[in-house]
C-alpha cells in the first residue's frame, strides 16, 4: 500500500524481519526461483490516497461483506466510507486505515468451488505478484486452485490449495512487478537486474505517475532500482529493502532518457522543468504516501519538491510511506 515504533534501532531491526535473506533470485522477473519462507509477512495498511492490488483486494473484500463500493484499485473517499462503516460493525477502531486488524477480519477462508468477490480478490493479487494470467472471475476453478497451491509453495507455507490466513497475509505483503507499458522504462546502472519489484500500492502510484507524466509528450520514465521481489540488500544500496524506495532518472531536453546516456542536474541535457512535472506526477499519483524524494537539484529543493541527500545528482530517490508501518522510516 503503515502503529508507529520509534528509534533507529527497531527500524534496522524491522527491516530485517520484514525481509528474505536466503532469497534465489529468479532468472527473469517471473521466473520460477526458490520457495522462500516470508517470516516477516505482514498484511500491508492501506488508506485514502493509495492505490493498487491491494486496495483492489480490499474493495473485493468490502463487496463480500456487503459494502457497496468500486473496484478499480483507488482508496478513494467512498471506499474511506466502506472501511469505517465495516471497522464501526466490527468493534474495531474506527480510522479508514486498513491495518493489520481491519486485514484480518475482512479476509474469509476459501477454496476450491467457491465464488464471488473474494475470489476475485485472490485472482487479482496471484495474477500482479506471480503472474498466474488467471482469469478474474470470481469462480475458485482448477486452475485458480493450481495458482494458489504453487503460491503456497514458492512462500514454503502448507500447500493446500485452501486460502486461509496464513496465504491471506503472505499474498498481501507480496510484492508486485510493474508494468513496463504504463510510460515506464527498464533501465539497470548498477547491474542488479529485475531488482523493480515494490508493494502493490508503490508500484500503482509509480505506474499512475509515469502514465500522467507520459500524456506530456516528453518521453517514458526511466526505472532504476526499487526492490528484489522479497526485499533484501541489493549492491549499491545503503535502503531499497522494503518495497517503498525507488529510483527514477531526471528528464533530458531531448525527452531520450531512457535511451541516453544518464545525466545530472548539472548537464547540459538537464530539463529542470519537466523533471520538476514529474516530481509533481509522482506527488499527485499518491497524496499523503510520498515521505520524500532525494534529489540535489538545488531549485527542486528550494521549492520544497526534492530532498538534498549525497549521491543523489543523477537520479530521484522516491520514499514512499504509509500511516502504519512496522519501521518508522517509513510513517507517514
Amino acid at each position: 500500500m503503515r502503529t508507529h515504533k520509534a528509534g533507529r534501532r527497531w527500524s534496522r531491526l524491522a527491516t530485517r524481519l520484514l525481509v528474505v535473506t536466503m532469497l534465489a533470485l529468479p532468472a527473469a522477473a517471473f521466473g520460477a526461483g526458490g520457495a522462500s519462507a516470508f517470516g516477516g509477512a505482514f498484511y500491508p495498511a492501506q488508506r485514502l490516497g493509495n492505490r493498487g492490488v491491494d486496495v483492489l483486494a480490499i474493495e473485493y473484500l468490502l463487496q463480500h461483506h456487503g459494502h457497496d463500493v468500486p473496484a478499480d484499485g483507488q482508496f478513494t473517499s467512498s471506499v474511506d466510507t466502506a472501511v469505517r462503516a465495516f471497522q464501526s460493525a466490527r468493534g474495531l477502531g474506527v480510522d479508514g486505515i486498513v491495518g493489520p486488524r481491519t486485514w484480518a477480519a475482512l479476509v474469509v477462508t476459501i477454496g476450491r468451488g467457491a465464488s464471488g468477490p473474494a475470489v476475485r480478490a485472490v485472482q487479482e493479487q496471484l495474477n500482479e505478484k506471480r503472474n498466474a494470467g488467471l482469469a478474474v472471475s470470481g469462480t475458485f476453478d482448477d486452475a485458480t486452485h493450481a495458482a494458489v497451491v504453487a503460491f503456497q509453495g514458492h512462500a514454503a507455507i502448507a500447500a493446500d490449495g485452501i486460502v486461509g490466513a496464513v496465504t491471506w497475509t503472505n499474498l498481501a505483503w507480496h510484492y508486485a512487478y510493474p508494468d513496463m507499458s504504463a510510460g515506464l522504462c527498464d533501465q539497470d546502472p548498477d547491474g542488479n537486474g529485475t531488482a523493480n519489484w515494490a508493494t502493490g500500492a508503490a508500484v500503482a502510484q509509480l505506474e499512475a505517475a509515469a502514465a500522467s507524466f507520459a500524456g506530456t509528450g516528453q518521453g517514458q520514465v526511466p526505472l532504476g532500482d526499487a526492490s528484489r521481489e522479497h526485499g533484501g540488500d541489493i549492491p549499491g544500496h545503503s535502503s531499497h529493502e522494503v518495497g517503498l524506495d525507488i529510483d527514477v532518472w531526471p528528464i533530458r531536453t531531448d525527452s531520450a532518457q531512457c535511451t541516453a546516456g544518464r545525466i545530472t542536474w548539472r548537464s547540459s541535457t538537464y530539463d529542470r522543468a519537466a523533471t520538476r512535472q514529474l516530481v509533481q506526477a509522482i506527488r499527485s499519483a499518491a497524496p499523503g504516501h510520498v515521505r520524500l524524494v532525494f534529489f540535489n537539484d538545488p531549485t527542486l529543493i528550494a521549492e520544497g519538491l526534492t530532498t538534498e541527500y549525497a549521491g543523489h545528482d543523477n537520479h530521484l530517490h522516491i520514499r514512499y510511506c504509509e500511516r502504519v508501518h512496522p519501521n518508522s522510516l517509513y510513517t507517514c
